[in-house]
């Protein structure tokens, strides 16, 4: 039963202590301090997660505007075809001789070489 009761005692501690209060200014260094690590993770977050997206959709964008009638490209979906035509938003694929789609531009994954 002893042994019982210690483990819940870490779990559920019964005893509370104070943290002893801070002299002069060195409480708002320590609750500065205390935001250190938060502020870290979110640097490190938008360094390696958002920032490399902002230049995939970046490069994506740059590639989309440069494509041409006769570029050979992929969607998306894996479709294999040529650019028959090209609209305000959307693509008209040649995918086989006088087989035509329409997709929608941001569908294209990449410019096939």
């Amino acid at each position: 039963m002893k042994i019982l009761s210690d483990v819940l005692n870490l779990f559920y501690p019964t005893n509370a202590y104070a943290a002893g209060a801070a002299i002069g200014g060195s409480s708002l260094q320590s609750e500065i301090w205390s935001f250190a690590p938060l502020i870290a993770i979110v640097v490190i977050f938008y360094l390696l997660v958002i920032l490399p997206q902002q230049k995939r959709t970046k490069d994506h964008k740059k590639m989309i505007d440069s494509l041409k009638i006769g570029d050979q490209v992929i969607t998306n979906g894996g479709i294999y075809g040529v650019v028959a035509g090209i609209a305000d938003q959307v693509f008209t694929l040649e995918i086989a001789k006088d087989v035509k789609i329409k997709v929608a531009k941001n569908t294209i994954a990449t410019k096939a070489s």
